[in-house]
């Protein structure tokens, strides 16, 4: 691999603070099951007028195709191939598109949810699990939510404060907030109907969007990397009463096994005690359900440690790490499941979305799951047995060369084991492919990833290699990996090399991409294609693309001027066809976005709904350049050991926030600009918990004072080297 050429730097961990308290208006009382709230406004729309509001069922799903102009589910459809069939807008008239209306969502932190649209009416969500309730036409406000999750709850977020949306089910609106209630809201005015906590509490986090199968809410969760146990839950949607727990991977091996697939899975964990410190596992992503064969397909996470070393020194396959499950989503009982990546070593997740199409390979026509996990193979499995029909890289893929397909298995690059030396590894933690949805167009039968080509240096801890013992950081991330070769390794690069994203159009019949674009950012949005030959996608650098479907040649463009990683959505009000995307960077971007090339970082992170039509005549404000200077500091007095000390540190705890060499991507401040105030009240805020409603939790259960002045003095050195330069980022 030419580090050079190819390696984009990223640290693929993140945490989030004082930016991220926002909550915007005032939030709505929360109560229990079964007691009144005060009513709001209700949307007054012509639909609304027909049938009750939100009045989605299964079979209106179903048949989601004979009414296009709505978006009822998270993909649209149950098999989430977020392809449209209107054609209103369309790769002829497309240039013609400008803003309709746009709604300000008093957010500066990662907006990531697919909107829900149901008979003139948008659902959405925010950052927190905050939701509102928006008229489709005209962008009025009707209502909003806030779960009032407390502040400090930030501070186990692996990648933001963010949420993937809500499920729209019978009247009532489906969301699950940050600390991991979930919430049954009543679509009239956003009052809760009911709500039951899913998780046991901290490090749990809940940031995706549930999903309605058969009657029942599922949801998944979040914290791998903190420690925790993954499992999915369904909970019956009327009342909210707990149906069945599906957990993905062994808990203590020496108590009564939870469902019975666990008793195959504890022999592929050997030698290690992985339940001490979670197994990781966690669904924090993708489900897709398919009512014919009524299977209900769930992707799992990585393990916790990342490396097996750790959490299995005896080796094993570590079932259900980085798999996708099929089960019943009557029972919750596995019909059967395929792991991508055996003995996952990477953070390589099976959490990316699932697309199941129909297609006809080697002259056979397949009910087939697509998918395009961070590991960089594509992957066409039958969905009724789980046969793995096809697997290609769709990206670089150093760590194994091929997937061999009689055994299902990858060859894995023996060269790049780090159990004794670190190494540069293709994809990096972040993914060939992370969160952000891809889209399935059956009129050009392509799929369309957002994709990046990155690689991660990981090196496994010195205390593991030096005494087989590894320490675990309590409610913090413990990855096994060690920081300060991580640091090295990048001094050693010199320059951070650009990094680079792509919309890549895959053939899944062929195993090829047909065509690319490149970008100048990795983690970009998510996609949307329709039956006009488009395909629409926002970037990190902050505009709006459109594309041909078939040729991938670009018709048109906005500049936002603030970063996008949701995706697009479209909907028909009134005969009139639009396109509506969240604006708001964050996510996995909170550590590893390019401060270079980020909207963020230039112009601010103020989150908005943006919702286009023909002939749209809407203007948004010229937003002005972020001041990026840095302020001048005392001369450094701390010594070179203290200050190295003080660097190991912050990438420890400091980086997943603000960025690998103190260079903040824009989300979050960047603590090199610390005004006077804020140094002097630096103990206050990291160790006293002063900014905690804001996000930023004490440390002081992981920082003692002389670390935290230890941290204080590497980010004065880093401040003074970057004044000096004259340059804001590296």
């Amino acid at each position: 691999m030419s580090v050079a050429a190819s390696v984009a730097l990223v640290i693929a961990v993140g945490w989030q603070f004082m930016a991220g308290g926002e909550r915007g208006a005032e939030p709505e009382k929360t109560v229990a099951a079964g007691e009144q709230t005060p009513g709001g406004n209700a949307p007054a729309t012509e639909q609304a007028a027909e049938r009750p509001l939100a009045d989605i069922d299964q079979q209106r799903i179903v048949n989601a195709d004979s009414e296009p102009g709505n978006w009822m589910q998270h993909g649209r459809t149950f098999d989430e191939q977020r392809f449209s069939p209107l054609d209103q807008i369309n790769d002829k008239n497309v240039s013609k598109l400008g803003l309709a209306w746009s709604l300000d969502t008093d957010t500066t932190r990662g907006l990531e949810a697919s909107p829900i649209v149901v008979d003139g009416v948008i659902y959405t969500t925010l950052t927190w699990g905050v939701t509102v309730a928006v008229d489709a036409r005209t962008g009025k406000e009707l209502w909003r939510f806030d779960p009032e999750v407390p502040g400090e709850w930030g501070r186990y977020g692996c990648c933001d404060v963010v949420n993937r949306g809500v499920a729209v089910w019978k009247g009532r609106v489906y969301v699950a907030s940050f600390d991991g209630h979930l919430f049954a809201l009543d679509a009239k005015d956003g009052s809760v109907v009911w709500k039951v906590n899913t998780v046991p509490g901290a490090p749990y986090t809940s940031t995706g969007a549930p999903r309605i199968v058969n009657g029942k809410v599922v949801i998944g969760n979040g914290g791998a990397e903190y420690g925790v146990r993954g499992y999915v839950t369904a909970y019956d949607a009327e009342t909210g009463a707990e149906v069945w727990r599906f957990y993905t991977v062994p808990g203590d091996p020496s108590k009564p096994v939870e469902n019975p697939e666990l008793e195959k899975a504890i022999p592929t964990w050997k030698g290690g005690e992985w339940w001490k410190i979670g197994g990781g596992g966690t669904v924090w992503d993708s489900m897709v359900f398919d009512p014919k064969l009524n299977t209900l397909y769930i992707g799992t996470g990585n393990g916790s440690p990342w490396t097996r070393a750790i959490r299995s020194p005896g080796g094993g396959d570590n079932l259900y790490l980085a798999s996708i499950v099929a089960l019943d989503p009557d029972t919750g009982r596995m019909k059967w499941y395929y792991q991508e990546t055996p003995g996952d070593n990477w953070d390589y997740t099976s959490t990316q979305p699932m697309i199941l199409a129909d297609l006809t390979i080697d002259g056979k026509k397949r009910q087939v799951l697509m998918h395009a996990p961070k590991n960089g193979f594509f992957y066409v499995l039958d969905r009724e047995t789980g046969e793995l029909l096809s697997a290609k890289p769709y990206a670089v893929t150093t760590w194994a060369s091929h997937v061999d397909m009689k055994t299902g298995r990858p060859v894995e690059n023996p060269e790049l084991a780090y159990d004794k030396v670190g190494q540069w590894v293709q994809p990096s933690a972040n993914g060939a492919h992370n969160w952000h949805p891809m889209a399935f167009n059956p009129k050009t039968g392509l799929v369309y990833i957002p994709a990046q080509d990155l690689a991660l240096y990981y090196a496994l801890t010195k205390e593991w290699k030096e005494k087989h013992h590894y320490t675990a950081e309590k409610n913090w991330w413990n990855l096994g990996l060690d920081y300060a070769d991580l640091i090295d390794a990048i001094k050693a690069l010199g320059e951070i090399p650009p990094s680079h994203g792509f919309l890549k159009a895959w053939d899944p019949v062929a195993g090829e991409v047909k065509w690319q674009v490149e970008y100048p950012a990795p983690l970009n949005g998510g996609v949307l294609t329709t039956a006009g030959n488009l395909v629409f996608q926002g970037t990190a650098d902050g505009y709006l693309y459109a594309y041909k479907a078939d040729t991938g040649e670009r018709v048109w463009e906005q500049n936002i001027q603030t970063g996008i990683v949701a995706p697009p959505v479209t909907y028909m009000v009134d005969g009139e066809q639009y396109i509506a995307v969240l604006a708001g960077w964050g996510g996995v971007n909170i550590t590893s976005g390019d401060a270079r090339t980020s909207a963020a970082a230039k112009y601010g992170n103020d989150g908005r709904l943006l919702v286009f039509k023909i002939g749209g005549s809407g203007e948004l404000p010229k937003l002005a350049l972020r001041d990026q200077s840095i302020p001048a500091w005392p001369p450094l007095t701390a010594d070179e050991a203290t200050v190295r000390k003080g660097e190991v540190s912050f990438q420890q705890h400091c980086a997943f926030c603000h960025g690998t060499m103190a260079v903040s991507p824009g989300i979050t401040p960047d603590l090199r600009r610390m005004n006077e105030n804020t140094r002097q009240h630096f103990q206050d805020i990291v160790r006293g918990g002063m900014l905690k409603d804001n996000g930023m939790a004490s440390f002081a259960d992981l920082l003692s004072e002389e670390e935290a002045e230890a941290i204080f003095s590497y980010i004065q050195k880093r401040a003074i080297e970057d004044r000096a330069r004259m340059a804001p980022v590296r």
